[in-house]
């Protein structure tokens, strides 16, 4: 069938129409159509090459499902040659606002963070996950061994060694004001990763000498990960918090074998479509304790060439002896918080680590905490997670702003959930209202709203071409019964930090000026456009629903003794004097989407042009 929009015409076989319902498999799956059997990447030979199949990466939710690739490019087809046995890559159910679903028989690259309820997001975004493969020299098929694994579709050899001063030596150039900060890219102009951190800067001794960690998050390489620590520090043990069940959870527990040092924590996801999309890193040093706050799963195709971001906290020292456990608060109530976000876990595991905490002083943060965990709420809790949450601290920490009608909002996202077949039913209703809290004024301003989400012409040039996809989930299915919702759509540019070409695995929501100049205020969060993520009102607006877990942190002016954030255009290279602009990862104002412009959507062919590698994009 063809489906017209402002935005393009997409045509889809009448099969793609109808809903299914995804084969069980530990998780609750959402109720959209599952994608196509063998997605893939092609060269448009008619003959592809295939690729090792080796073994898979989990899928995260507001990532695309997993995809069977073809091989296009030429490193992928030269690690295919060294192959006995061809292995082609299948596709994996979608899982919109779903727990990570991976194939039952362990094919499929899976893709990364989604977060969706009710619709199939093959959320899976930006991680990449490989099948099995034969063993070679003819020995008998063997576990999966997770260390082999290349977390991308473009296969082994397309990850290039960073250069040596990729990685920071010396003490980095780092913004102290408001530590933001986003993600190396390779293959940019060394500028522009002047003042981003890598994951191996993250836990280099520069920031402090390591005796434990926990890292939250939805997609794990744990091989991958233990590399990414410096070698005196690879045997610290590391606790993994994860949501994974039933077999994807042994498929984690596996790729940690040979890990002793690393143990598990299960999350508990008690409701249908939720996931654990959480993204952060609590470090315990000799000297202190850290929280980082981020967008990027645990695999090397996150760190490669997406644009991703991070609120790292400063250095926290212990609390004195005898010190009260209301000691070490910011006036952002960050230390309650966040005790109070690990608490909702409910498992024994963190208990050591949420009293770690109480033991140090957290007063010098400046951000506020938004979180998502999943529950009913009612009365007063309805405010303590969600857009509930993030409108209340609008309300008391804002101010109004004269004109404020004419200040828009920007939100910037990598998936996108189903939000009804008209604007009111969530996004311009009880999501806009939040979005649009500027203090206490009974004033309520009807501001433009423009969303962020890259384009199929974004895609097709972006550093990684069309497998950059993978981690922009948004379904025909989805798409179809919202049609109203590409409107608001505007492309995705970053030429102020040079990440036009890298595509965004982060999500950031703000309110900007008419000129583009100054922000009312500004969040980094793991949670994608979905009602998974951020929760819906139930029982005419009585109580909110939330399914996932989702994490992020709140900026406003009032906390840096500011009226308004100004903006910094030039934020690369960053500059041992840090000036008060904060740095909008993205060019402003943006850029609407053309008439011929259409969103990228990630289960139907795109076939015309190639992308950056020489592939097309061939579902089928």
């Amino acid at each position: 069938m063809s489906q017209a929009s402002l935005h393009g015409k997409w045509t889809i076989s009448s099969s793609d129409d109808d809903d299914e319902v995804l084969p069980p498999s530990g998780t609750a799956t959402p109720k959209s159509r599952r994608p196509a059997e063998s997605s893939r990447v092609s060269s448009g030979s008619p003959s592809p090459v295939p690729e090792p199949a080796p073994p898979e990466v989990k899928a995260e939710p507001d990532s695309a499902p997993v995809f069977a690739l073809s091989v296009g490019s030429e490193a992928r087809q030269s690690a295919a040659r060294n192959q006995r046995n061809p292995v082609k890559f299948e596709t994996s159910p979608s899982l919109s606002g779903k727990r990570k679903k991976e194939p039952s028989d362990g094919s499929g690259w899976a893709l990364s963070d989604s977060d969706d309820e009710d619709d199939t997001e093959g959320k899976r975004s930006s991680q990449s996950k490989l099948p099995n493969r034969e063993a070679p020299n003819g020995e008998a098929k063997k576990p999966k061994v997770e260390s082999e694994r290349p977390p991308s579709p473009h296969g082994r050899l397309y990850y290039k060694d960073e250069p040596d001063d990729f990685f920071e030596t010396s003490f980095p150039c780092l913004n102290d004001t408001y530590r933001f900060y986003l993600n190396k890219v390779t293959g940019l102009d060394r500028k522009f990763n002047s003042g981003a951190l890598h994951i191996r800067d993250i836990l280099s001794p520069l920031f402090g000498t390591l005796k434990e960690s926990v890292q939250f998050n939805y997609c794990f390489d744990i091989p991958w990960m233990v590399k990414q620590f410096p070698s005196e520090f690879r045997h610290c043990p590391v606790l993994i918090v994860h949501g994974d069940k039933r077999e994807a959870k042994a498929r984690l527990l596996q790729q940690g074998q040979p890990f002793p040092h690393v143990r598990f924590c299960q999350a508990k996801l008690d409701i249908a479509f939720g996931t654990h999309h959480t993204k952060m890193m609590l470090l315990w040093y000799e000297e202190g304790f850290r929280v980082i706050i981020l967008t990027s799963n645990l695999i090397r195709a996150d760190w490669y060439q997406k644009t991703q971001g991070m609120w790292m906290s400063p250095l926290f020292p212990r609390l004195p002896e005898g010190s009260s456990e209301s000691s070490g608060e910011s006036p952002t109530f960050f230390k309650r918080d966040l005790l109070e976000y690990l608490a909702s876990y409910r498992t024994p595991e963190l208990d050591e680590w949420i009293q770690r905490i109480k033991e140090h002083d957290l007063s010098e943060t400046r951000v506020y905490l938004v979180a998502s965990t999943p529950g009913r709420y009612v009365g007063a809790d309805m405010e303590r997670w969600g857009h509930l949450r993030l409108r209340k601290l609008l309300y008391d920490h804002t101010n109004p702003i004269p004109d404020e009608e004419r200040w828009p909002v920007i939100g910037q996202f990598s998936s996108i959930g189903s939000m009804g077949m008209d604007k009111t039913k969530w996004l311009a209703g009880e999501f806009q209202r939040t979005l649009t809290t500027l203090g206490k004024s009974s004033f309520r301003s009807d501001p433009a709203i423009h969303l962020l989400y890259p384009s199929v012409e974004d895609v097709r040039t972006s550093l990684e071409g069309y497998p950059a996809g993978g981690s922009l989930p948004y379904s025909i299915q989805t798409a179809q019964k919202q049609i109203w919702l590409h409107s608001y759509f505007h492309r995705w540019k970053a030429r102020r930090t040079g990440r036009t070409h890298a595509m965004p695995h982060i999500k950031t929501y703000m309110r900007v000026s008419p000129d583009s100049t100054q922000l009312a205020w500004f969040l980094v969060t793991s949670a994608n456009l979905s009602k998974a993520a951020w929760g819906a009102l139930e029982k005419n607006n009585t109580q909110i629903m939330v399914r996932s877990y989702e994490l992020g942190v709140l900026y406003v002016p009032s906390a840096f003794s500011l009226k308004t954030f100004p903006i910094d255009t030039n934020p690369f290279p960053a500059s041992s004097s840090s000036t008060f602009g904060f740095p909008v990862p993205f060019d402003l104002p943006p850029t609407s989407y053309s008439p011929t412009d259409q969103p990228w959507i990630w289960n139907i062919p795109y076939s015309q042009e190639p992308d950056t590698h020489g592939n097309v994009w061939v579902p089928s």
